[in-house]
């Protein structure tokens, strides 16, 4: 895989409350990535950018919401998300990312 398309893979981390309390529990990282991104692609990235191994990527496709701006009908952008499991023993660290 080019190392170019590996950096615009992912977008940024997801900082909720939900992905924190994913983050403890199933030890997952959450990252919103780009619309095309395939599992191999997410995977690959993470290891790039954050010197780790994974273990397993689970994706899923958010619909944007349909919001009302005044008396105009808009949408919400639509939103893919990753969530990054680790093997044992390893960390993110996201002060070093390269």
């Amino acid at each position: 895989m080019n190392a170019e398309r590996l950096l615009q893979v992912i977008l940024a981390p997801i900082v909720t409350e939900k992905a924190t309390f994913v983050a403890e529990k199933n030890q997952q990282i959450a990252f919103r990535v780009s619309a095309d991104a395939t599992k191999p692609e997410i995977k690959a990235a993470v290891e790039l950018l954050f010197k780790v191994e994974v273990e397993s990527v689970q994706v899923l496709n958010r619909k944007g919401k349909e919001k009302r701006f005044g008396r105009f009908m808009g949408r919400r952008r639509h939103e893919r998300k990753a969530y990054v499991s680790l093997k044992d023993g390893q960390e993110l660290d996201f002060t070093e990312v390269n």
